[in-house]
């Protein structure tokens, strides 16, 4: 098992410059298998989980083309149907998450598709529920194999429907999407997930030839075609990784820039962090977070204690509450912070309690956090990742740290940030992987 070694206490400064979006490559590689023409894709991170579905794709039997770093081209024409009801098919979609986007596709294009319990993030119950539905309103036929936990779905043909999802869904939304845009006849989607990323995977799925409208709202209306053809795509940069960098900035930041981040697509990222007092200047399309010795949390206007929770988009991302926890640590003021969507994913603040960090957890969705004002020093500590978003925290509060820590299992880390150490290496970070 790797782990990285971080020696604390370092000011980081200097440019970096963000990933293209893991969640929206996960979607758009997932919807090259709609047509037999080649897709090309350019921007996607080379890391874990995406590499994981690249792998898989290949087994599949899609040709892959690697031009340059992060640009792809991707042509399903000769697939091996008889691979998808294989072990290794199943087994290799057990440890990736992200596999479960590959039943739409799969469905629409040749009226059938299985796939096991996907692996992923220990967070929570992540249910399926949502994809399934979608896919019986669709006209599909769906089976549970509870001993072998394969997941079948199939039809002779998909017919468009009128759908109201129970939950938006941001991976369910673009799963139907995926087999909506083959079904005869017009699919209507209320609450539709409208995330930037859903969005992209529309944008993509139009420039092949589909015909969707209403993309950026929760209602989506899809008249289906008879086949897709191919284009070229590029993926926005990723918003997590943005927000990530914006608290790695405020806690131990000497002014750092984060460069091309397509302010337009990032919501109210931006503003949650001005809640907990974090200065950020835009300049064209950057983020500058300049050096601060201290920033204040706000009260809201009756003077009510801050509190800050994920929704759906345009709410804060989920993926996001782990950071802006991390941040509230240093800054002066108290918050409350309330995650949602994952029963699991607060229950890492115990190894931030231990650093020394003030944290109050109410149950498995609530915390309260007592900001240090960087009057106490978080104290180095061995840390095991439990998942991407807690990985990450976990590392900007040990470069935060008095001493020298160990972050292990940062496999989880990797699956959703690329060469991280190289990166944060770059702005004067003290890290090395062992």
């Amino acid at each position: 098992m790797q782990s990285f070694i971080i020696e604390g206490g370092h000011t980081l400064s200097g440019t970096i410059t963000p990933q293209g979006a893991k969640n929206e490559a996960l979607q758009v590689i997932s919807a090259t298998l709609l047509t037999d023409q080649p897709v090309r894709i350019a921007n996607i991170p080379e890391i874990l989980d995406v590499c994981n579905l690249i792998e898989l794709l290949k087994a599949m039997g899609v040709k892959v083309t690697r031009h340059a770093h992060g640009d792809y081209t991707f042509c399903a024409d000769a697939l091996n149907l008889d691979y998808l009801d294989s072990n290794d098919y199943i087994r290799s979609c057990s440890m990736l998450r992200g596999s479960v986007l590959l039943m739409g596709p799969l469905l629409a294009r040749f009226g059938k598709a299985s796939v096991a319990e996907p692996g992923g993030d220990k967070i929570g119950r992540r249910r399926l529920d949502t994809h399934f539905f979608g896919f019986k309103k669709l006209g599909a036929k769906f089976v549970v194999d509870r001993e072998r936990k394969v997941f079948s779905i199939e039809a002779e043909r998909l017919r468009g429907s009128y759908m109201l999802l129970d939950e938006a869904s941001v991976t369910g939304t673009a799963n139907i999407i995926m087999a909506a845009v083959l079904a005869e006849g017009r699919t209507v989607i209320y609450n539709a997930a409208c995330d930037p990323y859903v969005q992209q995977l529309c944008h993509m799925l139009n420039a092949m030839g589909a015909r969707i409208s209403g993309i950026s709202s929760n209602l989506l209306t899809i008249d289906g075609v008879d086949s897709l053809h191919g284009a070229d795509h590029r993926l926005l940069p990723d918003m997590i990784e943005v927000g990530s960098f914006i608290g790695m900035a405020a806690v131990v930041g000497g002014g750092i820039r984060i460069r091309d981040v397509r302010m337009d697509m990032l919501g109210i990222i931006p503003d949650t962090f001005r809640r907990l007092g974090v200065r950020i200047d835009v300049e064209g399309d950057d983020i500058v977070v300049p050096e601060q010795p201290h920033y204040t949390v706000e009260s809201f206007i009756d003077g009510t204690i801050m509190t800050i929770a994920d929704a759906p988009w345009p709410g804060l991302t989920p993926d996001l509450i782990s950071v802006l926890l991390v941040v509230a640590t240093q800054a002066c003021g108290s918050v409350l912070i309330h995650q949602k969507m994952f029963e699991s994913r607060l229950f890492f603040v115990d190894k931030l309690i231990d650093m020394g960090a003030q944290i109050i957890l109410c149950d498995p969705h609530r915390a309260v956090v007592i900001g240090h004002d960087r009057q106490r020093q978080l104290r180095a500590s061995r840390i095991v990742s439990p998942d991407i978003r807690a990985g990450i925290a976990l590392l900007i509060a040990a470069l935060s740290a008095k001493g020298t820590s160990r972050i292990e299992n940062i496999a989880q880390i990797d699956r959703g940030y690329e060469n991280i150490e190289e990166r944060l290496r770059a702005l004067g970070a003290v890290i090395t992987r062992e």
